[in-house]
């Protein structure tokens, strides 16, 4: 089974070219399934539905999981329901 935290690791290093912040301070990452042959499923969204780097940043994600040991077979669902809504901690660091 692939290790959920160094998934977790892998997608902080996958950053959003229009804000340079990676997808997982952005909270763009809503679910993420692991299971023993090997499969990783990972749930997202993008800031806005409109994203012109959202297929940069699913190639991206997909390229690097399957970097990850144990990791056979990657799949990115984008999803906009619910749609993205940063913390208030994400608002403060992004000055909004």
């Amino acid at each position: 089974m692939v290790d959920k935290e160094k998934i977790i690791e892998v997608l902080k290093t996958v950053v959003d070219p229009e804000l340079n912040i990676d997808i997982w301070t952005l909270e763009l990452i809503y679910n993420i399934d692991a299971d023993d042959s090997g499969r990783v499923d990972i749930k997202m969204t993008f800031t806005s539905p409109g994203c012109p780097f959202g297929p940069v940043i699913v190639n991206d994600v997909k390229h690097k999981l399957k970097e990850v040991e144990g990791a056979k077979e990657v799949n990115v669902d984008v999803v906009f329901e619910p749609p993205w809504k940063p913390s208030d901690e994400l608002r403060a660091m992004l000055g909004v």
